[in-house]
């Protein structure tokens, strides 16, 4: 039977965005590919287990399946280029990664994938020059944490030192230099776990405020305010999991699992937040019908916190 789903609103909520700018598109156009709207759900959620139980080829074949349906989606360019890449098929992985980056180069997670594509080859990001705005001031800040997160720190400073006086890169410039001392523990900050606000203190307020939405399920406006948040605070852990949160109850699953994933790197010596990232992994993972790596994540949730 088919469901009676708009096909604009179902794909932004894959592609993570608003339904404004899809809804204005010709009615003839929209009638027409809402025909496709069951099968490119079906097709694109079958796309993302396979791909989560490491049955590539398969994977690969659904999501190009996905880009026959006329549906113009960087998300389908970039669970390619994921899927290529895990598959070990480093060239179409990289023009795939490339295609999302120049679709949204302010985007983390294309980015990092790239990175991860390149260095794979044992190239650098160098050798793109020409082919990505590689002057963006989002896309450095951004490359600069993927430095970061892959303890690169020679790489990360060369790029903050590209960027000047900022904010951003005096905060990470001592992040690093943190990391350097082994200094992390005293220096990394840490979510207030009984999350009351402070005078004063952004962090906490937005920890206070995240908390609330999530009690409400108002996952529209918790992404608004993680995604904010995420721009000033790029490093807290805390923030990392209200967005995977979000997108996971937006049902943006894929995009959640990798989000709510890299929150797990940003995490220090916090149990409690720990938990939280393992049952919305698991939940997550339960919806795209993986239920190996969903037992996987409940079984690392710690008892009595």
């Amino acid at each position: 039977m088919k469901k009676h789903l708009n096909f604009w609103a179902v794909l932004a909520l894959f592609l993570g965005t608003g339904y404004t700018n899809y809804a204005q598109e010709e009615e003839s156009a929209e009638v027409y590919l809402e025909e496709y709207t069951d099968e490119f759900q079906e097709t694109f959620f079958e796309a993302v287990k396979q791909k989560s139980i490491q049955n590539y080829d398969k994977a690969i074949n659904l999501f190009l399946e996905c880009k026959q349906l006329d549906v113009s989606s960087d998300v389908i360019d970039y669970q390619l280029a994921k899927t290529y890449f895990l598959d070990k098929q480093y060239i179409q992985a990289q023009e795939y990664a490339i295609a999302t980056l120049m679709a949204k180069s302010g985007d983390f997670w294309y980015l990092e994938n790239l990175v991860n594509i390149i260095e794979a080859q044992g190239s650098s990001m160098e050798s793109l020059k020409g082919r990505l705005p590689l002057e963006n001031l989002k896309l450095k800040e951004n490359l600069a944490l993927i430095y970061f997160k892959k303890a690169n720190y020679a790489e990360a400073q060369k790029v903050l030192k590209e960027m000047g006086n900022s904010k951003f890169a005096n905060e990470l410039g001592l992040k690093i230099k943190d990391s350097l001392n082994k200094k992390n523990k005293d220096s990394q900050a840490k979510p207030v776990k009984e999350h009351t606000p402070q005078e004063d203190d952004p962090v906490s307020q937005n920890i206070a405020k995240m908390e609330e939405l999530l009690g409400t399920s108002d996952y529209g406006a918790l992404e608004k305010v993680a995604e904010q948040a995420l721009e000033a605070y790029p490093l807290q852990a805390y923030f990392h999991y209200a967005y995977g949160a979000a997108l996971n109850g937006k049902s943006d699953t894929a995009k959640a699992i990798e989000v709510l994933e890299e929150a797990l790197d940003f995490l220090f010596d916090d149990d409690a937040l720990a938990n939280k990232i393992y049952k919305e992994l698991s939940k997550a993972y339960t919806k795209i019908g993986n239920s190996s790596k969903a037992t996987e994540y409940l079984n690392k949730i710690k008892p009595g916190l």
